[in-house]
């Protein structure tokens, strides 16, 4: 019911995830992302668990392929899940269980990986992997939505998306983007693409806010003086 794309940004040692569901909130249960250590993406029949698990291992030092391996030895109900993960220095390592539902396929590429389930065509993976690499030298949040555009038009998912959500994170210990469209009728990544270009612009000065607020710009809402 998934598909998503994880990637480190080695110009700005950013790194995101971007990923889209017929079902609801599908960021809340399948992206994780933290500063230094690296991406998880969690998926298919979701254990939300091992998101935080295997960011606790990179960043203790672990190698993505050396996280899903320990990932893998206490993970239950393995059959069931489909995992992608991103380390500090770019590497990928993937799974997908025996139960992974219906057509599904990982593609990975210099510091991205792709992954799906549910889709319909396997060339979903490899059109955002192809999209992401297109778009090298753009902001990591651009390269994200070009990623899930093309997902998109290469079949996307079996049925129509709904959700669809996109964290980013830096050197700070919080995502600098931490995106969400939870439900629509409408085209979620659209929905996406119009948030992002929106918070872009002034993701940079929410940062300035919570480390040094004498300096920041000002809010420009009514009653700031």
């Amino acid at each position: 019911m998934t598909f998503s794309i994880s990637a480190r940004c080695p110009d700005s040692n950013m790194f995101g995830i971007a990923v889209s569901s017929s079902s609801p909130c599908v960021a809340a249960r399948c992206a994780h992302a933290r500063a230094g250590a690296g991406v998880v993406a969690t998926q298919n029949i979701t254990d939300p668990r091992l998101g935080p698990k295997g960011l606790d291992l990179m960043g203790q030092g672990m190698s993505a392929s050396e996280a899903l391996e320990r990932l893998k030895v206490d993970a239950p109900h393995l059959e069931y899940r489909q995992l992608a993960l991103v380390d500090a220095n770019g590497g990928t390592a993937h799974f997908s269980g025996a139960n992974t539902l219906g057509t599904h396929h990982v593609v990975t590429g210099d510091g991205v990986v792709a992954a799906g389930n549910l889709l319909s065509t396997p060339k979903v993976p490899e059109a955002m992997v192809t999209a992401f690499a297109d778009t090298a030298g753009q902001p990591l949040g651009d390269r994200l939505v070009a990623a899930m555009r093309a997902a998109l038009k290469a079949g996307g998912e079996e049925g129509p998306v709904h959700s669809v959500g996109m964290v980013l994170v830096r050197d700070v210990a919080w995502p600098v983007a931490d995106l969400r469209i939870d439900w629509t009728d409408g085209c979620p990544i659209e929905e996406l693409d119009a948030l992002w270009s929106r918070w872009k612009s002034e993701m940079d000065a929410y940062v300035s806010r919570a480390l040094n607020p004498s300096e920041a710009p000002s809010y420009g809402v009514p009653g700031d003086l």
